[in-house]
């Protein structure tokens, strides 16, 4: 005999956005997992259960045919629906009490928790003041910019959406070689390039390609956090390489020797300053001597403002055991997710097929927008255009901090980079002074938490570039509110 239906417990409402079917099939699976609709139990025919509602028969039909597949109810030729008969299991997983006995969900591997607890540098929609690394964006040429992806999305044929050219597409990377040369010193053909999705993609990859359980790693201290956090999502331990104002220490003590020395040589991140000839020299010297790996990240190396851009490590010897990484974030915008490897030719080919695991290449129609935006001279103009206009704001910028701040920071005016480090002149809690700047619109990073063994200098790393003169001297007027507090 069919069970008794509780109708009274279905409520649909036409009014709402949900399809009157998907509430259906929701509320029916609800009563099913709950208790109230027991195994066994028989539904009303789709005739009934469609008059008592006052909806359509194709929205039941809808609805049942759904929990037929789903297998909550099975449907046989003259003996109606009725609810399957669950087994015990599947009750205990999904069905009443479990929201008010929680059961543990499973849980990280250690690695996975290391890394959700990584710090990092936060970024505020619609306040570029002073987030450090984020470039001016309202001087982009986007008409020009847009056109061009548009032209590629029309007309760019089948190559441009398949799974062809893993490590990147010939074009961008044939015009990357040219300027990486011409304005880096870089020794590499485009066969050496990699294309990969942003500077932080290609670290990881390198990580993982590089780094054993264990293995060491030369870190910058302070170092870049990005950096810091892909060598210990590889399971790397992290070997402190000293840095102050007034450079790298570097000795020719290898111990313990490391699997690969990690560096920003052109603008030290997060510092600013240029590692000089003499200790390139030497890093490169005792790379050769132990058959270490350096990765050169030249983070901000298109941005000089005293004399021209210190050449590449990896150009200063033919063969150097050196892994170039660059980016386009810094030069465009940083969402276009875009960075390059240039890798030695023994490597180049065997990074195909790791990138073909990783998934770490970004769109061809991506990359051959830039390819043109680079090969129609687009590219220069913009960086020329936004060197003149760095070199505006990082002037104001510095005589600002003088004016306002110049009582409590110090900073450190580097050759190269769109940042500006500041160290605190007296002693004082960074993280709580950037809280509050950041509480009252303004990006203040603080400088202690670039470090991990080292005592901490305290102080602050500030971005002028994305800020207009007006918003620039507003924020310094806000800071010195904010530093009068303490």
């Amino acid at each position: 005999m069919r069970a008794s239906y509780p109708l009274d417990f279905l409520r649909l409402d036409a009014g709402v956005r949900e399809p009157l079917h998907r509430q259906l099939c929701d509320q029916l699976r609800e009563l099913i997992l709950e208790g109230t609709l027991p195994g066994g139990a028989g539904l009303p025919s789709i005739r009934a259960l469609a008059h008592t509602l006052g909806i359509g028969r194709n929205t039941v039909i809808s609805a049942y045919d759904q929990l037929v597949a789903e297998g909550y109810l099975e449907s046989r030729q003259g003996s109606g629906t009725r609810v399957v008969k669950l087994c015990e299991h599947l009750l205990r997983v999904m069905g009443p009490g479990q929201q008010q006995s929680p059961r543990p969900t499973p849980a990280l591997s250690s690695r996975g928790v290391m890394m959700t607890e990584q710090p990092r540098v936060r970024s505020f929609p619609g306040k570029p003041a002073f987030h450090p690394g984020t470039p001016e964006l309202a001087s982009f040429p986007f008409k020009v910019w847009s056109r061009l992806l548009a032209q590629k999305a029309r007309f760019g044929g089948e190559d441009l959406f398949g799974y062809h050219y893993l490590t990147g597409l010939p074009d961008l990377r044939r015009s990357i070689a040219s300027y990486i040369v011409g304005s880096r010193r870089v020794r590499c053909t485009a066969d050496q390039i990699v294309i990969t999705t942003g500077a932080q993609a290609a670290l990881d990859l390198l990580a993982r390609l590089l780094l054993d359980e264990g293995d060491g790693v030369w870190m910058e201290e302070p170092g870049y956090l990005g950096a810091q956090s892909a060598f210990l999502g590889a399971g790397a331990r992290l070997i402190p390489l000293s840095v102050d104002r007034d450079g790298w220490r570097i000795t020719a003590d290898v111990s313990p020797k490391p699997r690969l020395i990690y560096l920003t040589p052109s603008c030290q991140q997060p510092l600013g300053i240029t590692m000089p000839l003499e200790q390139r020299l030497m890093v490169l010297e005792v790379a050769r001597r132990e058959g270490i790996w350096i990765i050169e990240d030249d983070f901000d190396g298109e941005y000089p403002f005293r004399g021209q851009p210190v050449p590449a490590i990896q150009g200063l010897s033919e063969n150097a055991p050196v892994i170039y990484v660059g980016t386009f974030a810094k030069t465009l915008f940083p969402s276009m997710r875009l960075g390059f490897i240039v890798l030695p030719v023994n490597l180049a080919e065997r990074a195909k097929l790791a990138i073909n695991v990783t998934g770490q290449f970004p769109p061809l129609i991506l990359q051959a927008a830039l390819a043109d935006f680079m090969a129609q001279g687009h590219f220069f103009l913009h960086l020329n255009r936004m060197r003149r206009l760095y070199g505006h704001r990082r002037r104001l910028f510095l005589k600002l901090c003088e004016d306002y701040l110049g009582e409590w920071l110090e900073p450190l005016d580097g050759r190269t980079g769109i940042q500006i480090t500041a160290f605190l002149k007296t002693p004082a809690d960074d993280r709580a002074i950037a809280e509050q700047a950041v509480r009252r619109g303004v990006n203040l990073v603080p400088l202690s938490q670039y470090y991990r063994t080292s005592p901490p200098r305290p102080g602050f790393v500030m971005g002028y570039a994305a800020s207009s003169d007006s918003t620039t001297e507003e924020s310094f007027k806000t800071l010195r509110e904010v530093f009068l507090q303490f």
